[in-house]
C-alpha cells in the first residue's frame, strides 16, 4: 500500500507578543516535530484535548499554515516547493462549522464552480456536469444549487462543504470535527456518507475529533496527540480497548458512555502545561501517576511498543493482549 500523505519532522511555533520594534517577545510551540505516515484508502484518526495540536496540525496539511521545520509529502510531492493549484487537486479541507465556511453571498452554484474553474480550467458545461455528479453522490437535489448557505440545516451544510471538496476530485481529505456541530441522528448519516464515498472514490481520511467513539468507529489507526507531540499511535481497534500510554487511558477513562457511570479518572493533576513555560522532560509528567525522577528531565521518543503500536514513554503500561 503507497503513503497518501508523509510528515517528517513537521512542527509549528508561533510567535508570542511584540515589542516596541516589532521582535517577538517569546514563542509557543503548538505542534512539535511529528514523522508519521497515512496509506492510501486508510483513515487516521487524531484525538486530543482542546489545545493539543490538532487543528494546526490540519491546517498546516493543505498549506494553510506554513511549518516551521520538517516536510510535507503528498503522493510523493513535497508540499513546500509545488503549486499550491496541483495540491489542491490532492488534498482538501472540510471545516468543523460547515454554514460559516460557506460564502453568504454566494449560491451553491457558485461555491461548487470555484474549485472546478480555478484549479481544473473546466468550462461551463462540464463544471455543471461534475457538479450534478458530486450533488448526486452526496444525496442532495440539484435545486439546491441556486440557494444560498442559510438556507440549508448544519447536515445538509456539511454535505455540500464535504461537495465542494469533492468536486476539486481530491484524493485526501482533511476532516476537522466534521460531525461535532451536528445533532446525534445526523451525524450517523454524514459519517455513513463519509464511508461510501471513501469507498467510491478510494479517498483518504484524516479524521480529527475530540468524541472517541466517533474516531474509533470510523478509524483504521488511531494517533493521540498531547500538548503538541504524538504520543501513542496504533491500530484503532485497539489504541482504548489496550492503551499503553497513561494519556491514552486518561483520554479512554473520561469519554462518557451509555449506561456507566461517570467516575474520576485516574491522573495527579488536571491542569495543561503552561505552553509559554514548557515543561523539562515529559510534558504529562505532572499528570501522570505512573511518572519518576527520569520522566521530569528526558523527552521520551516515539517507540515500538508491540501488537503495531508506538508509544512515547518510558514506562508504558502493560499489554493485556493476548501475544
Amino acid at each position: 500500500m503507497t503513503d497518501a500523505l508523509k510528515l517528517t519532522g513537521v512542527s509549528k511555533t508561533f510567535p508570542v507578543g511584540r515589542s516596541l520594534f516589532g521582535a517577538a517577545k517569546g514563542s509557543v510551540k503548538a505542534v512539535h516535530p511529528v514523522t508519521l505516515t497515512v496509506r492510501q484508502g486508510e483513515t487516521l484518526g487524531v484525538v486530543g484535548e482542546s489545545g493539543c495540536g490538532k487543528s494546526t496540525l490540519s491546517r498546516m496539511l493543505v498549506g494553510l499554515l506554513e511549518p516551521t521545520t520538517g516536510t510535507i509529502e503528498i503522493e510523493g510531492e513535497a508540499l513546500d516547493n509545488a503549486d499550491p493549484a496541483l495540491f489542491g487537486k490532492k488534498i482538501q479541507y472540510v471545516f468543523q462549522d460547515p454554514i460559516s465556511s460557506l460564502n453568504p453571498r454566494k449560491t451553491i452554484r457558485q461555491v461548487m464552480d470555484a474549485p472546478l474553474k480555478h484549479l481544473h480550467g473546466m468550462g461551463a458545461a462540464e463544471r455543471a456536469a461534475r457538479i450534478a455528479e458530486i450533488f448526486d453522490s452526496v444525496n442532495l437535489r440539484e435545486d439546491f444549487l441556486d440557494r444560498y448557505p442559510h438556507e440549508f440545516s448544519g447536515g445538509q451544510a456539511q454535505r455540500i462543504g464535504i461537495a465542494r471538496a469533492l468536486a476539486a476530485k481530491a484524493r485526501i481529505l482533511i476532516l476537522d470535527e466534521p460531525v461535532s456541530a451536528l445533532d446525534v441522528s445526523v451525524q450517523a448519516q454524514v459519517l455513513n456518507l463519509l464511508a461510501d464515498l471513501k469507498a467510491q472514490f478510494d479517498l483518504t481520511y484524516l479524521f480529527i475529533s475530540h468524541d472517541l467513539a466517533v474516531v474509533e468507529a470510523v478509524s483504521d489507526r488511531i494517533a493521540v496527540l498531547y500538548f503538541g507531540s504524538v504520543v501513542e499511535i496504533g491500530p484503532a481497534v485497539d489504541i482504548f480497548a489496550n492503551p499503553r500510554h497513561p494519556y491514552t487511558r486518561l483520554l479512554a477513562q473520561s469519554a462518557p458512555v451509555v449506561g456507566r457511570p461517570l467516575a474520576e479518572p485516574e491522573a495527579t493533576g488536571t491542569e495543561l502545561p503552561d505552553p509559554l513555560n514548557p515543561p523539562q522532560g515529559c510534558a504529562f509528567a505532572a499528570r501522570c501517576p505512573r511518572a519518576q525522577d527520569r520522566c521530569r528531565v528526558e523527552v521520551p521518543a516515539l517507540a515500538t511498543a508491540g501488537q503495531a503500536k508506538d508509544v512515547a514513554c518510558f514506562y508504558p503500561l502493560e499489554s493485556n493482549a493476548p501475544t
